[in-house]
This record gives C-alpha cells, structure tokens and sequence, in this order.
C-alpha cells in the first residue's frame, strides 16, 4: 500500500483550479487525474497546456518526494507530445522516474483517457536543490 498523497500545500496553486487529484504518490511512481470539462480549448478538445500542467505536476512531485525532505525539485525542461484529442471524461498521468541523480532528475509521464488509451506523452527533467533555495 502506497503512503497517503501528500496535500498539505495545494491551497492558492494551480492544482485545484484545474481538478487535478492524485490517486497515488511516491517517489517511485506518482498517479493523479485531471477532468476535461473546465480545461478545453476552444475547439471543445483537452487543451495541451492543461495536459502539460498535469504532467509537471506529477512529475515534479514525484521527484521532489524521491529527492527528499530536505530538497524541492524545480522544473526545467518539459517535453510533450499530444497522441490522441480528448472531448469528456478525465484523463490520468502516471509517472515513473527515468534518473533520480542528487542535482537532476528525469521523469517519463503517460496519460490515458478514461479508456486507457494513450493521449499524451511527457519527458520532465528538473532542478534538484535545497528547500531554502
């Protein structure tokens, strides 16, 4: 059993605004969901900023949770490629880690529509630093 996904600071972010839950969080793997209703673009289809939000999200909490307490990870490069138009339903991110160094990590990101087919595929790498930095 996976530990409790971690809230404590999602008051204000930009979590809420766009319905992102996370369903499961760890270092080694982080899974959430994300509606589609409220986060269209004006052709009525999942807007790729929305998607790319999501990915981020999951990965750079994947990787801070894998970096430790004492550490933040900060995004600094994101790839993703949109594979399939999503028009309802939610869409879930799963991230795994492709390399979790002590000053990078990388992380590999998949997201299904409510049929599992694959919508989108993400490449995160992030800053590892300090909490007070």
């Amino acid at each position: 059993m996976e530990p409790p996904v971690p809230t404590r600071h999602l008051e204000g972010t930009l979590m809420p605004r766009l319905g992102i839950e996370f369903l499961a969080a760890t270092g080694e793997r982080v899974v959430a969901t994300m509606p589609v209703e409220g986060n269209i673009q004006p052709f009525g289809v999942l807007h790729g900023g929305a998607t790319a939000a999501l990915c981020e999200t999951v990965g750079s909490l994947g990787a801070a949770l894998a970096a430790g307490d004492d550490k933040i990870a900060l995004g600094i490069e994101i790839n993703v490629n949109h594979i399939r138009a999503v028009r309802d339903g939610i869409v879930t991110a799963t991230a795994v880690p492709l390399h979790t160094g002590s000053t990078t990590a990388v992380w590999d990101i998949r997201v299904v529509d409510d049929r599992q087919r694959l919508t989108a595929v993400s490449r995160l790498t992030l800053a590892i630093r300090d909490a007070g930095v």
